[in-house]
């Protein structure tokens, strides 16, 4: 079984309904439920145990978030893992499928490429280390050919990276060069639930989108006078004008037309709930403004900081970027409370942001990718549980009106993510920029200024429903997967996400006093208690330290740093309230110091020695 379901729309019922259907009319035995995320794991589990689907579906099915640990399902009817968990004991799940008769499960499977189009080696081109989805499909391919059932649930049917699904059937393709998943194939069930379904049962939210039209100046290469030229004209001028436009003031009018929504907004459902002037509650709408870079964001928050009472505005706008010190608190705070109501960012938009109540998007980002682009406009399509009835809510997007981000728009409202091109994916040739994630490339212009012209507002239409046959597309567009070192820095963040979420907790539960520092002081337990940092761990290990975190609370560890001089030292530095003393002392002090920052056994004395 197949089932396309567009994010949001509600897959995870699938799953429950399969077991407790195929289970009760003896065509399997268990369910193995495997998930991308530990997260995840632990949300399967729970939806089985949901007394409200348990009444509805009339089963009365268990399953346990297992570990590498024999007999997984310890006696109830099925079990929940990862991928990883799955790459890391792969004889063990195939013992268990060997004695029993499975329901197998595979959630989110456009992230397991078919191994026809990985290299035998587990090496992807132009990579020093493995391909890591390709491990994972290895390990779960013979799961799927020993499952007596298999369901297969997705939110899209084409990988970014041009390569096939693990399993899924293919026929030849519109286009040369390109193939599609055969709904049609022999032997497979197919549901599909698309965006138009969700829309009109209330699931998802509708979209509008605010495109804004400008046109910037900017010296060539040549230092040589260009423009002005109109951001909606030809394609041969979008890349400097829109590179030219995020730097100029066409931001900032973009900024302040998205940031004057918001509090439009905000004011509106303060006034239907009774609520005074300026005060925080939930539910009253955010704004995300997701940015070309670091230094961009930066300039965008003083933007916004300009534009808000001077009383708390540092409280209400915060920035969330690698360099900034409380970015993972910053994302926390978003997410959990009242405050801030506008969030600046960069990359951490797309990686993980979980917060239903973002109304708003101020998408100033150069990239044009539509799986990204989706991922971010998908940020304020959860319906708020705060926010009052589905007909007061709507997804507003503010976007530069260039080309290339119409043909997005045209692409989600008329196709089906189901192509997959032969070839390796590569990057679009129309905007080559790199990720947002680092420093982008010196363009070789100059930008000089830019305007904001008209401004028009559309709402996206529902888009095309799931058809057992698929109508002719355009080829799909491909970006290259990244190298190891992004799986890594995305582990990183999560668990920097997960340890500002405890800070957040913790402090509202008063287990922790409130002020700076906690962050940097749950990340010292986290370090001593693993034995190294963050920086220092490759992906199983930080795999591992997701894993520790969704387990325990740091807060139960500070014990740990009784008596240890490196944190000390180190959090009255960041306090302010150490000075270095002069001359050969203060620079013997220096070295010991820099010693146990390192993870060196000595830790500073009075007089500048190894203690």
């Amino acid at each position: 079984m197949l089932a396309a379901v567009t994010p949001g729309g509600g897959k995870s019922v699938l799953p429950l309904i399969a077991a407790a259907r195929l289970i009760e009319a003896g065509l399997a035995d268990r369910v193995c439920w495997i998930v991308p995320r530990d997260s995840l794991r632990l949300q399967a589990e729970e939806a089985f145990a949901d007394p409200n689907w348990r009444a509805a579906l009339g089963h009365a099915l268990s399953v346990r978030s297992a570990e590498n640990a024999p007999d997984p399902c310890r006696g109830l009817g099925g079990y929940v893992t990862t991928y990883q968990a799955v790459a890391a004991a792969p004889d063990l799940h195939l013992a268990e499928f060997r004695r029993r008769r499975y329901l197998l499960v595979v959630d989110e499977v456009h992230h397991l490429p078919a191994l026809a189009d990985a290299d035998p080696s587990g090496l992807a081109p132009g990579q020093v280390g493995g391909d890591v989805e390709a491990s994972w499909s290895k390990a779960i391919l013979p799961l799927l050919e020993l499952a007596r059932v298999r369901l297969l649930l997705s939110g899209t049917l084409e990988r970014a990276d041009g390569r096939g699904i693990l399993w899924l059937p293919y026929r030849q393709g519109p286009r040369t060069r390109t193939r599609e998943v055969d709904l049609d194939a022999p032997g497979w069930a197919v549901v599909g639930y698309s965006r138009a379904a969700a829309l009109a049962e209330k699931a998802v939210l509708p979209i509008t989108f605010g495109a804004l039209d400008g046109e910037s100046r900017w010296l060539d290469e040549g230092r040589r006078p260009v423009g002005p030229h109109r951001l909606s004209a030809s394609f041969d001028t979008t890349r400097q004008a829109l590179f030219t436009a995020l730097r100029t003031e066409f931001a900032e009018a973009l900024l302040d037309e998205a940031l004057a929504a918001t509090r439009r907004l905000r004011a509106e459902r303060r006034s239907k709930l009774g609520l005074a002037p300026g005060e925080p509650a939930r539910g009253l709408g955010k704004l995300l403004v997701v940015a070309p870079d670091q230094e961009n964001a930066r300039r965008y928050l003083a933007r916004v900081h300009g534009n808000l009472p001077a009383r708390g505005r540092e409280a209400e706008a915060r920035i969330a970027v690698s360099d900034a010190g409380d970015a993972h608190e910053a994302l926390a705070a978003f997410r959990l409370q009242p405050q801030p109501s506008v969030l600046v960012t960069v990359a951490m938009a797309y990686e993980g942001l979980d917060a239903p109540e973002t109304a708003v998007v101020a998408a100033l980002t150069h990239i044009r990718s539509r799986p990204w682009l989706e991922q971010m406009v998908a940020r304020a399509t959860r319906v708020d549980p705060f926010a009052g009835a589905w007909e007061d809510q709507r997804a507003l997007v503010y976007h530069p009106d260039d080309l290339l981000f119409r043909r997005f728009r045209e692409r989600m409202e008329t196709e089906q993510g189901t192509l997959a091109r032969h070839a390796k994916g590569r990057r679009q040739p129309a905007l080559p920029f790199p990720g947002e994630a680092g420093r982008e490339a010196e363009p070789g212009i100059v930008p000089l200024g830019s305007n904001a012209l008209a401004l028009r507002f559309e709402t996206l239409a529902p888009g095309p429903d799931f058809a057992a046959r698929r109508p002719e597309a355009q080829g799909a567009q491909a970006d290259l997967l990244g190298p190891p070192s992004v799986l890594e820095r995305k582990l990183r963040h999560r668990i920097g996400e997960m340890v500002a979420t405890q800070v957040v907790e913790d402090e509202e539960g008063m287990r922790l006093p409130r002020g700076g520092g906690n962050y940097h002081r749950l990340n010292a337990v986290l370090k001593r208690v693993l034995g190294k940092g963050r920086g220092e761990m490759g992906a199983a290990e930080l795999d591992a330290a997701v894993a520790w975190l969704e387990r325990n609370r740091l807060a139960d560890h500070l014990g740990v740093l009784d008596g240890d001089g490196r944190y000390a030292f180190e959090a009255r530095r960041r306090a302010g309230q150490w000075r270095p003393p002069q001359g050969r002392a203060g620079a013997a002090l220096d070295r010991v110091a820099e010693s146990g920052r390192r993870g060196g056994e000595g830790r500073p004395s009075p007089r500048g020695g190894k203690g």
